[in-house]
């Protein structure tokens, strides 16, 4: 009786720290959601991205080492770089231009750093997917999350197995892969309608394929109105797709 009170003691102590661990990574999200640095349109959308159940899904915490892939126009940079500030580190690589530019200037990048990754992408002969030869993804290394917003049908599968292949690199074993993007259906055939689109079923078999396991899914960007048959930036489904978001882990006895 004594071993089963002092078991359940240290789990309400484990899940009590996990908790705060995470209410003080939400304070802080919370306040970037709110800064002046967000434009409205941003913010207009912050319902529709759920970026903080998002993260918490995710098991992000403000004092991890996290590389954003394809960052963009910084949509989560300007959440995720000034939650880490403190405590954490925030890398941003590919695409990062405007990140580099027009960001890392802005109050709460102070410590944001652009990798300088070792990768070449291209599209061959007009195809409206990237092909990628990605060597590293910059000098970080054992990295706690990599994370990639609406960006995997971006590229072809040459493309994707290098990327994958990339972020098993530079993740510490046990480090977290997190991935959202469109949802398209399982074995359609490939169209203009679906060309910003992926199935949810090959995504999960393409990094399983280069090391990961597979950890959970969320039903956060469940959109059930979404019948999948609109290319995502048409009127019928901007703002309103549904989107798939899946979590992986590089195995703790990896290299």
């Amino acid at each position: 009786m004594k071993k089963l009170a002092l078991t359940l003691l240290l789990s309400a102590i484990s899940f009590g720290s996990i908790a705060d661990d995470f209410a003080r990574t939400k304070a802080k999200l919370e306040s970037a959601l709110q800064s002046d640095l967000r434009t409205k349109k941003e913010k207009a959308r912050d319902a529709n991205r759920k970026p903080i159940e998002t993260l918490e899904f995710f098991g992000f915490r403000d004092d991890m080492r996290v590389i954003e892939l394809i960052p963009g126009s910084g949509w989560y940079s300007k959440l995720l770089a000034p939650t880490l500030k403190e405590h954490g580190q925030y890398y941003a690589v590919m695409n990062a231009n405007r990140i580099k530019d027009q960001l890392l200037i802005k109050p709460g990048f102070e410590k944001a750093i652009v990798l300088d990754e070792k990768a070449r992408y291209w599209r061959e002969n007009g195809s409206p997917h990237l092909t990628a030869e990605i060597k590293t993804l910059g000098d970080a290394k054992d990295v706690d999350m990599v994370l990639t917003f609406r960006n995997y049908p971006n590229f072809n599968a040459i493309g994707r197995k290098s990327l994958n292949n990339a972020v098993f690199k530079v993740l510490k074993p046990g480090g977290i892969y997190g991935v959202v993007s469109h949802t398209a259906r399982h074995m359609e055939p490939a169209m203009n309608a679906n060309m910003r689109r992926f199935d949810p079923v090959l995504a999960i078999k393409e990094i399983i394929d280069a090391g990961f396991e597979f950890v959970d899914f969320s039903d956060l960007h469940y959109r059930p109105n979404d019948e999948l048959v609109h290319e995502v930036m048409t009127k019928q489904v901007s703002g309103k797709t549904d989107r798939w978001t899946l979590m992986f882990r590089k195995p703790l006895n990896s290299q």
